[in-house]
């Protein structure tokens, strides 16, 4: 599939044609949604990452019993 940002086939969805000006005011409404969801919704989008982030974590090996000899 072809996900060329600059290519307008790239997302097979239509979209009418508007104006520069529409487009602008559109993108600006857009990015305030976005920064409300991500302020409201912050502390859980962290939590989904840090949880994935410990599955995916090198952990050492344990040591080896005290009782056990070296060779």
């Amino acid at each position: 599939m072809n996900t060329d940002p600059q290519d307008p086939h790239a997302y097979p969805i239509a979209l009418p044609t508007l104006s520069d000006e529409a487009v602008v005011e559109i993108r600006i409404f857009i990015e305030h949604v976005l920064d409300q969801f991500d302020i409201h919704y912050a502390p859980q989008v962290r939590r989904f990452y840090d949880d994935r982030a410990q599955h995916n974590m090198v952990r050492p090996t344990p040591p080896a019993a005290d009782d056990d000899p070296p060779f």
